[in-house]
């Protein structure tokens, strides 16, 4: 794949795991293209589906409004998931249905460049830090691999379902910012 292009065409038509056959519209990705802070989620949801835009529901306009409170917008990130397709009711991705879709969630990567990757919840942490990460355990530290700098926290639907871990989630997103600035100073 050498670009957006290709990118969107090879989604489009994919058939290589079963999500295909259900869903209304593949789930790329949304927000600034060359952004430097990617966040990741497992998948779309019903409403995902239906419009093709990652994190529009519920959860998603949460996650903007987190966003906004360290100064940023959906078009100052860009946003997408491990997994293209809605899963069925929602379920979390099957480990084929990851590896599946995992290659375009790279290849994203290449195209985006960040400099730091937020991944939202249990399952896009173990899809790309380790499948044995401990969500509830290992939130809020920060890992780095060839430059990148990854942490995860709690998905913004995990936060709708429990007010218990606002204030984790809160704390993560303040370090978040923290260490965006610093990128950007050069620190």
């Amino acid at each position: 794949m050498a670009d957006w292009d290709t990118l969107y065409k090879a989604c489009n038509t994919c058939g290589r795991c079963g999500l295909a056959k259900t869903r209304t519209n593949v789930v790329i990705g949304d927000g600034n293209k060359s952004a430097d802070i990617m966040l990741i989620g497992e998948g779309p949801g019903y409403n995902e589906d239906q419009q093709g835009i990652p994190f529009v529901g519920n959860a998603g306009h949460l996650l903007d409004k987190m966003l906004s409170a360290i100064g940023l917008t959906r078009e100052d990130v860009y946003i997408a998931n491990i997994v293209k397709c809605r899963p069925p009711n929602n379920r979390d991705p099957e480990k084929s249905e990851r590896e599946a879709c995992i290659p375009y969630l790279r290849y994203q990567l290449q195209l985006v460049r960040p400099k730091i990757i937020v991944l939202l919840g249990r399952v896009a942490a173990q899809a790309i830090i380790s499948p044995d990460f401990k969500i509830t355990q290992q939130r809020g530290q920060w890992f780095e691999k060839k430059g990148i700098y990854f942490i995860a926290t709690y998905h913004p639907s995990a936060l709708l379902r429990d007010e218990d871990k606002k204030r984790p989630a809160w704390e993560d997103f303040k370090h978040i910012k923290l260490k965006y600035e610093s990128l950007k100073k050069g620190v």
